[in-house]
């Protein structure tokens, strides 16, 4: 019987990579009811792996799963069956809590605490030496943009969510880790805040921290992630990169103004013309020379993106597909 699990899961990977994040038919069963005589099945036979230095974005609609993943893999939780290894460890091995940096999608912080002194307490935590504090706290608070000024002054109680959520990326980082956890990150969040947040996360992966989060925000994910998995009811139904999963093409939608209108229909035999004397069609040769042509002509160009499926349109298409047993 077919897999419902994409083929672009098991594509080889360099050999120099190492993965930070393996499971191997992770299961988690509930049981509920007076007598726990009922069984939920949150998580069925999950099998994925995340590799160093990459960002891995895991989607699927509300109670797919995410969570329950994300516990079992941060040790929270134990599964009901499979296994799972993060850096090299079992999961639930107490030797790697210092490598790992966490932000639950609610965070509880403590509402008398000022900001500062939240970071200092996670900070003692990790037994990280006040040297060490005084130098870390200032460079992380400016990273998350949150005003050193109110960090000491203000009580969390009087922050909005935007600067909750600051915080917490903050203390999520307290311990310099190599493995980041962020559950919802952008949720409640502007939109200046998740273009922070984007960007916060963008030079993480710069700095070569391997990320691993759940969002609802698809476009969100489609600028950040190297690779994607889609949990449904518990299933992992397909994992891979962009490519992989959407198509790589060599296709482009270009829109425009100017040139010479008998050149481009050689070029974009489906243009469109709209009455703001602009144009628009698809592109199938090498961009490159057609770029070069469009100058020569005194044209220039207002977008030119992938001619693919959607992320959004894709994550629709796989969650409202009736699940398929895995063999």
């Amino acid at each position: 019987m077919k897999s419902v699990v994409d083929t672009a899961e098991f594509q080889p990977q360099p050999t120099n990579i190492q993965p930070v994040v393996s499971t191997f038919d992770l299961r988690k069963v509930y049981r509920s009811g007076f007598w726990l005589n009922q069984k939920v099945v949150s998580l069925k036979g999950c099998s994925l792996t995340v590799y160093q230095g990459e960002t891995f974005g895991l989607l699927g609609p509300n109670g797919a799963g995410k969570t329950t993943l994300l516990k079992l893999l941060l040790g929270i939780i134990r599964p009901t069956a499979g296994r799972g290894l993060l850096l090299g460890k079992p999961l639930g091995d107490r030797n790697i809590k210092q490598n790992i940096g966490y932000l639950p999608e609610n965070p509880y912080l403590y509402d008398y605490l000022t900001g500062w002194e939240f970071l200092q307490l996670a900070a003692g935590l990790f037994q990280i030496p006040q040297s060490v504090q005084r130098q870390r706290i200032p460079q992380l608070l400016e990273l998350v943009g949150l005003p050193v000024a109110d960090a000491r002054k203000k009580q969390m109680r009087r922050y909005s969510k935007g600067m909750l959520q600051r915080v917490g990326m903050a203390q999520a980082l307290i311990n310099d880790p190599k493995l980041i956890f962020l559950d919802e990150p952008m949720s409640g969040l502007d939109p200046l805040g998740r273009y922070q947040m984007r960007e916060i996360i963008l030079g993480l992966k710069a700095a070569g921290k391997t990320i691993f989060f759940n969002s609802h925000i698809l476009s969100e994910v489609e600028q950040i992630c190297d690779r994607i998995a889609i949990l449904s009811k518990g299933e992992l139904i397909c994992a891979g990169s962009l490519n992989e999963l959407l198509g790589s093409g060599n296709a482009y939608h270009v829109k425009g103004k100017g040139g010479d209108q008998e050149v481009l229909y050689k070029w974009i035999p489906n243009l469109v013309f709209s009455h703001d004397g602009s144009w628009q069609g698809t592109l199938q040769k090498d961009y490159y020379d057609f770029l070069d042509s469009l100058r020569l002509m005194e044209g220039h160009i207002i977008s030119l993106d992938l001619s693919r499926n959607s992320l959004e349109n894709f994550f629709i298409e796989k969650v409202e597909q009736p699940n398929v047993s895995i063999n």
